[in-house]
């Protein structure tokens, strides 16, 4: 199923329409009664909040209705342009996990102990995928191991409001007078509380402070699918590449007319989350997230995304940051650049290096080799010298000695079969290697 806006906007239903909804809805519920039943006291409680958030995105999904923009009505936004060391401050750390990774991150943050920063662990929802044809729960019961690994997901970024909430995390820092949280991708390195930014929220007077602050940057080639900011209406809405019609999938790729993109660092006021759930009225576009498991079975994931929610609150406005406030590392080639002497860790803080002429990021593509990060640390013995690296590609089975210097566009290639080693303190400027280069101790 496809969320593009054409295919969504549609007249009521026909009275067969509205029965087959209620049908699905109904088979959906006793499924997931049944499924409850197999969970002892405790996690059935836990789960029947999961399920009643579950079970409100399934009904919005029957709905078929989805974003209605009208692309016509889309105007750009208007243009505004070590923490508690240093200022005796309490700020805790909160992450949000998932029921797949709870258990290794609590190993890792029992080394944080004795750091001097509380840290908060909260767990999102565990949806049931759905089965793409009978539009029901592939589940058997309860249980994430054996038969039922593949049967349940986190749903998304968008599930912090509620997962938040139930926590009872929500309630806990309202009570110590908190005000904001800074919410971000735990993958990009370049998001830090901003002092200037949180400054600028605090200094409002209390009846006009913004209610919800998204970080946008200057979007280049890489960023074309990025979600990007509009104002529709009156108000700041986030518009998704899976929202817009496929008449107009090239303007929205555009540099011209959608200038920005969401970074996902978001300032949110914690009163307005606290509002808005107990009035249910978290306003979050579904994104249908089609899957084919191990098995070959076709099933379905409803998912949101938290900067969608921006058109719910009050006052919520759209800062224009420096490119440095969104270094995510995702791929080994990521986790190169920021390993590299192209960037410097300060109080938690990457910068990029003064001895680096421009201040643009190399572009760098690891072959398949490199995927895992285990594979990518055995194939160097140092990371390389990237200050003058403008483009670098490695492709095939390729090692890299000891201090090696990679300037404007280096191309490695290993063809199938052959095996390509970096020599120790070799330069590489503007160069293609391929073929096949050995170097055996002996």
């Amino acid at each position: 199923m496809s969320l593009t806006v054409d295919a969504l906007i549609r007249g009521p239903m026909t009275e067969f329409e509205e029965k087959l909804r209620q049908q699905h809805e109904a088979s959906m519920h006793q499924e997931l009664e049944a499924l409850l039943a197999t969970a002892n006291k405790a996690e059935a409680e836990v789960s029947r909040k999961d399920f009643n958030g579950f079970k409100n995105l399934f009904h919005r999904f029957l709905q078929v209705k989805g974003p209605s923009v009208d692309w016509a009505k889309i105007k750009r936004p208007p243009e505004e342009s070590h923490l508690n060391k240093t200022f005796t401050a309490d700020v805790p750390l909160v992450l949000m996990n998932s029921f797949n990774t709870d258990e290794d991150t609590k190993k890792i943050l029992q080394k944080y102990t004795h750091h001097r920063v509380k840290i908060h662990t909260f767990n999102q929802s565990r949806y049931p995928r759905i089965n793409k044809e009978s539009l029901l729960p592939i589940a058997k019961s309860m249980g994430v191991s054996g038969d039922n690994t593949e049967a349940w997901y986190p749903p998304g970024h968008g599930d912090i409001y509620a997962s938040f909430c139930n926590s009872g995390l929500l309630d806990k820092l309202l009570a110590e007078g908190r005000e904001y949280i800074f919410v971000s991708n735990i993958d990009n390195l370049g998001a830090t509380v901003d002092l200037f930014i949180l400054h600028h929220l605090m200094s409002q007077p209390a009846d006009k402070r913004y209610e919800f602050v998204m970080e946008v940057t200057d979007k280049t080639r890489a960023d074309v699918k990025g979600g990007t900011l509009i104002q529709y209406e009156d108000h700041l809405r986030l518009l998704e590449i899976a929202q817009v019609p496929k008449a107009h999938v090239d303007e929205f790729k555009s540099v011209t007319k959608f200038k920005i993109f969401n970074t996902n660092n978001l300032w949110i006021s914690l009163p307005a989350i606290k509002r808005l759930q107990e009035k249910n009225s978290m306003d979050l576009e579904i994104i249908v997230n089609p899957k084919t498991l191990d098995g070959g079975l076709n099933v379905i994931q409803l998912e949101t995304a938290v900067g969608a929610a921006i058109k719910s609150f009050k006052n919520a406005m759209g800062v224009n940051v420096p490119r440095s406030r969104f270094l995510p590392v995702k791929t080994s080639s990521d986790l190169l650049l920021v390993m590299s002497n192209l960037y410097s860790l300060d109080a938690g803080s990457l910068t990029m290096s003064k001895k680096r002429e421009f201040p643009t990021t190399p572009h760098v593509k690891l072959g398949s080799s490199f995927t895992k990060v285990q594979d990518f640390l055995t194939r160097f013995e140092n990371i390389p010298d990237m200050l003058e690296l403008d483009h670098l590609t490695v492709s095939g089975d390729v090692t890299f000695g000891k201090n090696v210097s990679l300037k404007g566009t280096v191309i490695i290639i290993a063809n199938h079969g052959d095996r390509i080693d970096i020599p120790a303190g070799a330069m590489l400027e503007n160069k293609i290697v391929s073929g096949n280069l050995r170097i055996l101790d002996h």
